[in-house]
């Protein structure tokens, strides 16, 4: 976050210094407002690119074999542009690699999510996948599988089309 500041400033300097290059040459014909301007044209062009393409940053890091699965695209109040072009805040991704199948029950798939979301810390958790009942549950605290793999202690979820857990996961399975 702080080199993100630190980015900012700089582009808003640039900018600036250009502005102000720019109005020398000129013969001060260009306005005295136009340097500050620049300026802050130059802040809030890079924080928007930021947020744009923090998405694309952070999901090209990802090591082989992990797969995003669902994204969260967002309009904002506070930035109304976003209502035209929505912004990526958040997003699941699936660790292809670790995709087991239950001994008893092979429609039955286990994998490690990773999810991420913008100024916030990764966080990881572990899903179940009914590939034959297309359906999907959060393994938490409390819930476990039977020796048949019968769940116990938490409720599926119906997996709809906007998540990508029970294709990958069955896949890779």
């Amino acid at each position: 976050m702080a080199l993100e500041l630190i980015a900012a400033i700089a582009a808003a300097f640039v900018l600036g210094g250009i502005a102000l290059i720019l109005r020398k040459l000129s013969g001060q014909r260009l306005p005295k407002w136009f340097v500050p301007a620049s300026a802050g044209l130059g802040l809030i062009g890079f924080t928007i690119w930021s947020e744009y393409d923090w998405f694309d940053r952070v999901s090209a890091e990802l090591p082989e074999g992990v797969e995003v699965v669902w994204l969260a695209e967002e309009g904002m109040p506070l930035r109304p542009w976003t209502y035209v072009m929505p912004i990526t805040t958040r997003f699941i991704a699936m660790d292809t690699r670790s995709v087991a199948a239950h001994p008893a029950n092979p429609d039955l798939r286990m994998a490690k999510l990773f999810t991420f979301a913008r100024w916030q810390p990764v966080r990881d958790g572990l899903v179940a996948v009914d590939c034959a009942g297309g359906r999907h549950v959060m393994i938490t605290e409390g819930g476990e599988f039977s020796p048949d793999g019968a769940l116990q202690g938490a409720e599926w979820t119906t997996s709809d089309a906007t998540q990508g857990f029970q294709e990958v996961a069955c896949r890779a399975g």
